[in-house]
């Protein structure tokens, strides 16, 4: 188990740093930070209790639907991805106190994804 969590805690760490560059920094609009705290409050105590299957099971469907040029995420779909995978950090960080911080890190990248951000790359996928 715990080489299953190095190994996704590597693929997390690459696809958030993916991302970061692929996208230039940001801040959200003041919609779009409602709508994360909106799915956040909702889905909070849900997103705390999945288990690593669960988890994994969302970040590779979030992550194959985001990178299928044939699927366009809508506003809310992708925050409710992005928000809860964020969240799980939280989980994370209690289950692992010695990576409290590096936990804290991925939250806040996976909270200033922009869906903007994510238009853009879904234009440029087919050219």
């Amino acid at each position: 188990m715990p080489k299953f969590l190095k190994t996704f805690a590597c693929l997390f760490l690459m696809l958030s740093i993916n991302s970061n560059l692929h996208a230039q920094t940001q801040k959200l609009s003041l919609d779009d930070l409602l709508l994360q705290d909106s799915i956040y409050k909702s889905n909070k105590k849900k997103v705390l209790n999945f288990s690593l299957k669960e988890f994994d099971t969302l970040f590779l469907e979030f992550f194959n639907r985001k990178q299928d040029p044939n699927i366009v995420l809508t506003k809310t779909e992708f925050y409710t991805y992005t928000v809860q995978i964020a969240t799980f950090s939280d989980r994370l960080a209690s289950l692992y106190p010695d990576q409290k911080e590096v936990a804290a890190q991925n939250k806040q990248q996976w909270l200033s994804e922009s869906y903007e951000d994510y238009l853009e790359y879904k234009g440029s996928q087919k050219k």
